[in-house]
């Protein structure tokens, strides 16, 4: 009889504490849609996945740090034109964002600081 009591609070217990939980979760999601963070969030997370670290080009391009400009270019011209022959698509346009991310950062260095 003890062990049928247990077992109903147990069983009643877990029902209100998922109720509680959804019901949380939906709050939590009006809060979000409301103070735009949700939006915020997705946005973010599609610019961090779109955007590559100067240390990845430079993997990308097989540059060291101290690399000269020249040197950059001439590693992109060799892999650019050796996949566009007989390489891939995909490869051929990391190298080029690879190049571009380096050359913005070479923008910036020779901008100064501001």
């Amino acid at each position: 009889m003890a062990a049928r009591i247990l077992a109903n609070l147990i069983v009643i217990g877990s029902g209100v504490m998922a109720r509680a939980f959804v019901q949380a979760y939906r709050q939590a999601l009006a809060n979000a849609s409301r103070s735009g963070a949700a939006q915020e969030a997705v946005q973010t997370i599609r610019r961090a996945s779109k955007t590559m670290t100067d240390s990845e080009a430079r993997q990308i391009l097989g540059v060291a740090e101290n690399s000269s400009w020249q040197d950059i270019l001439q590693k992109y011209d060799t892999l650019f034109e050796r996949n566009a022959t007989n390489g891939s698509f995909y490869l051929q346009s990391k190298v080029h964002r690879a190049k571009e991310c380096l050359e913005s950062i070479e923008q910036m260095k020779a901008q100064g600081p501001s």
